[in-house]
């Protein structure tokens, strides 16, 4: 198995964006010297201060200097806000910084109504699946520089290095992107975390809908990648206990209470205790939306799910009280499942 990370660069509790970012490059050298193949980060608005990751573009320029090996792209650029050559442009810029190892990973969201009013986004599209799937192709034509002679960018270029371009993604967490991804022949990575109800269905999806691709950068065959909230400790309990603020995080965006993440003992004391340890065996229809467990239980765990929707990389993603059980997670799960370190 693969493992790969994405990060949303939390603040840390009296913290502010400087601590969270650096607590994200911390983790980024660690992924590499782990052995992960990938490191991701976010893109979120209006979620408070408590999340400092709003543009991966600048924190990926960082990244770029910051590591030498691994690969790192956004989880994702969120295109409903933005035009696609701009976004070509940024991703050209970072593989200038980081030849041959940036993934484009293009996805969409809504922030909140003031968030989407600040930055301008419309959020009522007439047909959003459309206008979804031609930014992404757009993007591709762009950041190549395959537009047609003849086609009103066709004399655009996107300065970026000599080696190989940057790999695009369609990031998403429904059946309707899973088939934006398949119909373009790109590479799919399904964020479980939001919407594991349809994390089957959509990997099904995308290769039913699957087309060998004419853009550049396309696949012939399906290639998939599903991204998991998950949290390793040394047993199954003091992970459950740690996966309380996952937990307890989710019921928070439940109630309108955007952004903001407790620690452990307010997490088990917002639960009523300390959640049950996730089985070492999943029900063939159970998804659970965070799983946790010690080394030989969540590695398993992962494997059930990625052998269920026919992957062979998991990117993991968690919510953590403190920032060294997000590293002691990641330190673990790597040693269970066999990962070179680098």
């Amino acid at each position: 198995m693969q493992l790969s990370a994405v990060d949303l660069s939390p603040v840390p509790e009296n913290g502010t964006a400087t601590d969270a970012y650096a607590n994200t490059v911390e983790s980024a050298r660690q992924a590499e010297a782990l052995g992960y193949t990938r490191f991701w980060v976010a893109e979120h608005h209006g979620m408070g201060n408590r999340l400092a990751g709003t543009t991966p573009e600048v924190l990926l320029g960082h990244l770029a200097a910051e590591t030498e090996t691994i690969r790192l792209g956004s989880g994702a650029v969120l295109l409903n806000h933005y035009s696609p050559f701009k976004v070509a442009e940024l991703f050209g810029a970072l593989d200038g910084l980081a030849p041959g190892r940036i993934d484009a990973g293009l996805g969409r969201a809504n922030g909140s109504p003031a968030a989407d009013r600040a930055l301008e986004t419309p959020r009522h599209i007439q047909n959003p699946d459309r206008d979804h799937a031609e930014k992404i192709e757009a993007v591709v034509n762009h950041l190549y520089g395959t537009y047609p002679e003849g086609h009103a960018y066709a004399d655009l270029e996107v300065p970026r290095s000599g080696d190989d371009p940057p790999v695009p993604w369609v990031l998403g967490s429904s059946p309707s992107s899973a088939e934006i991804a398949g119909k373009l022949g790109l590479r799919y990575c399904f964020a479980a975390f939001i919407r594991p109800q349809f994390a089957t269905h959509s990997f099904e999806r995308y290769r039913e809908t699957f087309t060998a691709s004419s853009l550049p950068g396309g696949l012939e065959e399906p290639q998939g990648m599903v991204a998991v909230n998950a949290l390793c400790a040394e047993t199954d309990q003091k992970a459950a206990r740690r996966r309380a603020v996952a937990e307890a995080t989710f019921q928070r965006l439940q109630r309108g209470e955007v952004g903001s993440r407790p620690t452990v003992e307010e997490a088990i004391d917002e639960l009523g205790g300390v959640p049950e340890p996730t089985p070492e065996r999943l029900d063939d229809e159970a998804w659970p939306r965070a799983i946790s467990g010690s080394p030989e239980t969540l590695s398993g765990l992962l494997e059930q799910l990625a052998d269920r929707v026919g992957v062979d990389e998991v990117m993991i993603q968690h919510a953590v009280g403190e920032h060294e059980h997000g590293l002691r997670s990641h330190e673990l799960l790597a040693d269970a499942v066999g990962l070179t370190p680098r």
